[in-house]
C-alpha cells in the first residue's frame, strides 16, 4: 500500500483564502476508485495500491482546481512507498500512538 502526503497551493485566486479550491480538489479525489482520502489541517493523506493510480487521481484533483479558474497550482507530493509489509494511514497512525 502506498501513503501519499499531498498538499496544492493555489496561485492567482482574489483572496488569501483558499478553503474553496482544496475543497474541490479532495472532492475529485474521492471521486477516484482504487483510493483512500483523509483530508488534514495543512495537507491531504492518500492511500493507493500503486503508483498508477495515486498519479492519476492526483492529476485529476490538481486539474480541478485550474477548472475553478485558478491560472497557477502548485502541487506537493511525498510518498511512502513500503514494499516490505502492508501499511495504512491508521497502521501508521498506531505505531506513533504506542
Amino acid at each position: 500500500m502506498i501513503i501519499a502526503e499531498w498538499s496544492l497551493i493555489p496561485i492567482g485566486t482574489t483572496s488569501t483564502s483558499v478553503g474553496r479550491f482544496v475543497k474541490d480538489a479532495v472532492r475529485e479525489l474521492e471521486k477516484q476508485r482504487g483510493i483512500r482520502v483523509k483530508p488534514e489541517a495543512m495537507e491531504t493523506i492518500i492511500e493507493a495500491e500503486n503508483l498508477v493510480e495515486l498519479f492519476a487521481a492526483i492529476e485529476k484533483a490538481h486539474n480541478s482546481v485550474f477548472e475553478s479558474g485558478v491560472t497557477r497550482v502548485v502541487s506537493e507530493i511525498r510518498i511512502d512507498d513500503r514494499r516490505d509489509k502492508q501499511a495504512t494511514m491508521e497502521s501508521k497512525t498506531e505505531a506513533v500512538d504506542k
